[in-house]
C-alpha cells in the first residue's frame, strides 16, 4: 500500500523541510489540498525543484475548469476533484500525458456516482473524515464502503484520505486499499520514519473490532452443510472467487471451511478415481475462527500463534454463529 503525506498538516517543519525528510523516508507521494486556492502550484512549482516524488493533488473547488491549465503546466501526476463541489455538473477530464485522474468523495456521498466517471478516474479518493480537517477521527462505516466499491469496480483503485493510522492503515491493507493520505499522524510525528515504518508494517494500539470491517456473512461465502455435495462446494468457492467457502449447521453455527488448499488435498488424494472424494476430503471441520468482537491485536495474536499461513478465517459470535469472514489475500499482496 502506497502512503501519500499530507504536507500542509505539518505544524514543525516548513514545506521544504518536510519534503527533505520525508523523500529519506522513500514516501512514495506527497499531497496537497487545494481549497480553491491557486497560490498551491507556487509550493508544487517549488517542491519539484528540489523533489521527484509525485504530486497527488486533492482540489476542492466549484469552478474546476479553473485548475485544467495549472495542472497541465506543472505536470502533476495524480489529481481528484471533490465531487460535492461541482454541485452536479459533470466535468470534462482531459488527456493529459503526466496526469491520471480521480473523483473524491465524502463518507456521506453514496460511491454509486462514481459511475458517472468511471471512464475518465482511475480511482476514487474516500474522505473518511470532514475534507481539509486534519487529525480528525476515521469513520469505520467507511469499511463497508470502501468493500462495496471494490466489488463493483475491481478494475480501479481505491485511495483513502483522513483519521490514518497504524491501525487503519492494517484494515485498509487487508481491504485492498491501494494508497492512504496521512496528515497529523505521519507529518507531525516526532519520527516520520517509525510512524512511516508503523503505517506500513506494524500496529501499536487497537480500537477497531473484527466486525467493523469483516466480510458480513450476507455477503460471504456460505453454505449450508445439511444435503450438500462435492461438486456445490467446489462451485461456490469458484462462483465466490475468494478462495473459500465456509459451511454452517442448521443452527448457523460454524460448521466447517473449505479452500482451494483442501479441494487440492481431496484431489491428490483420489488420484486414481475423483469420483471417490467426499466431503470429508474437502473440508476442515475444525478450522481457526476469530470472534466479532475480537480486536486487531487479538488477531494478529492469533496469527503469531500458528505455524501456518492464515488466508481466511471465519468470524463468529458468543454462539459461535457465523457472523461473517476475513480475507488476508489483499494484506499478503501488499507485504509482497
Amino acid at each position: 500500500m502506497k502512503i501519500s503525506a499530507s504536507l500542509y498538516s505539518s505544524k514543525q517543519r516548513s514545506i521544504t523541510q518536510l519534503v527533505d525528510e520525508l523523500d529519506k523516508c522513500h514516501i512514495d507521494f506527497f499531497h496537497i489540498d487545494c481549497n480553491d486556492d491557486p497560490s498551491v502550484f507556487e509550493d508544487i512549482a517549488a517542491i519539484k525543484k528540489i523533489s521527484k516524488t509525485p504530486i497527488d493533488l486533492h482540489i476542492i473547488s466549484d469552478r474546476p475548469e479553473f485548475y485544467l491549465p495549472l495542472i497541465e503546466k506543472h505536470e502533476i501526476d495524480y489529481v481528484t476533484f471533490q465531487f460535492e463541489n461541482l454541485n452536479g455538473k459533470k466535468i470534462h477530464l482531459p488527456k493529459f500525458q503526466s496526469t491520471t485522474w480521480g473523483l473524491a468523495i465524502t463518507s456521506d456521498t453514496p460511491v454509486d456516482v462514481f459511475e458517472e466517471y468511471k471512464d475518465d478516474c482511475d480511482f476514487i479518493l474516500m474522505m473518511t473524515t470532514t475534507p481539509g480537517q486534519s487529525g480528525g477521527t476515521f469513520r469505520k462505516d467507511n469499511f463497508k464502503r470502501i468493500r462495496k466499491f471494490r466489488n463493483k469496480y475491481a478494475e480501479k483503485k481505491i485511495h483513502v484520505d483522513g483519521g490514518v493510522n497504524d491501525e487503519t492503515g492494517f484494515i485498509l491493507r487487508i481491504l485492498g486499499v491501494h494508497s492512504v493520505v496521512s496528515g497529523s499522524y505521519l507529518v507531525n510525528h516526532e519520527s516520520i520514519g517509525e510512524a512511516l515504518l508503523h503505517l506500513r508494517s506494524s500496529i501499536i494500539h487497537s480500537d477497531f473490532h473484527i466486525k467493523d470491517f469483516m466480510i458480513d456473512v450476507q455477503d460471504a461465502p456460505v453454505l449450508p452443510l445439511k444435503n450438500l455435495n462435492v461438486p456445490q462446494v467446489i462451485k461456490h468457492i469458484d462462483d465466490y472467487n475468494l478462495g473459500f467457502t465456509l459451511l454452517s449447521d442448521p443452527d448457523k453455527k460454524l460448521a466447517g471451511i473449505s479452500s482451494n488448499a483442501d479441494v487440492r488435498k481431496g484431489l491428490l488424494k483420489h488420484l486414481d478415481n475423483f469420483n471417490n472424494i467426499t466431503l470429508d476430503d474437502i473440508i476442515n471441520r475444525h478450522p481457526v475462527y476469530i470472534k466479532e468482537n475480537a480486536s486487531i491485536s487479538e488477531l494478529l495474536k492469533l496469527i503469531q500463534s500458528k505455524s501456518f499461513l492464515i488466508s481466511y478465517l471465519p468470524v463468529v459470535n458468543d454462539q459461535m454463529e457465523l457472523t461473517g469472514a476475513l480475507s488476508f489475500i489483499n494484506l499478503i499482496r501488499s507485504e509482497s
